[in-house]
């Protein structure tokens, strides 16, 4: 196998285990008695909007932003959605261990721009990164008040704590306004 097919198969491959994000679901709501929650995937889909979003109002780079939210989670296809509780008892690999692994084969290319997404995301202070960082939470509350709409109650602590790690004043301010509406806010702008 030629050096330019090993890298197309080591990158394939991450595109076809990125599919498992597709139906692996978010753990921690099983905590809050949700039953059936969203996938890793559909949270890291609006995630990445969100990340767009806060990326314009606070005069950011959209398109970096949005990448970092769409990568954020993609570990996940290797050690799980581990919520916060099961954090305290078990030593995951960091994220951007599991990514070296995840891209070892891939182009060298996709290998090294993606680390350089997860080792930003995680660990930078770049405008980017904190809204990537602060689209995951804002998501999560988002989340929380649909759940909370569908009459799970225990979601009040998800809203909380993603509340109080937002750190941009557009991500305060959305989720703010998110808190006063209900989820089929979105359909008065054409039902009027």
């Amino acid at each position: 196998m030629t050096e330019e097919a090993a890298h197309a198969t080591g990158t394939a491959g991450f595109l076809l285990e990125v599919g498992m994000l597709k139906r692996a679901k978010r753990s921690g709501w099983w905590i809050a008695g949700v039953k059936d929650p969203e996938t890793i995937a559909e949270h890291s889909f609006r995630a990445g909007i969100i990340g767009a979003v806060l990326a314009l109002m606070e005069g950011a780079d959209p398109a970096k932003a949005a990448l970092m939210c769409l990568f954020h989670d993609t570990q996940e296809t290797r050690v799980g959605d581990i919520p916060h509780i099961g954090r305290r008892y078990l030593q995951a690999a960091s994220n951007e261990k599991v990514t070296a692994d995840q891209f070892a084969a891939a182009h060298p290319a996709v290998r090294d721009g993606v680390q350089q997404i997860i080792e930003e995301h995680e660990n930078g202070d770049s405008i980017e990164a904190v809204i990537s960082r602060d689209a995951d939470k804002l998501e999560c509350l988002i989340q929380a008040i649909e759940y909370r709409e569908q009459g799970y109650q225990n979601v009040q602590p998800w809203i909380d704590n993603s509340l109080a790690s937002l750190k941009t004043p557009s991500a305060r301010a959305l989720a703010e306004a998110a808190l006063t509406m209900s989820s089929l806010e979105w359909q008065k702008t054409y039902l009027r």
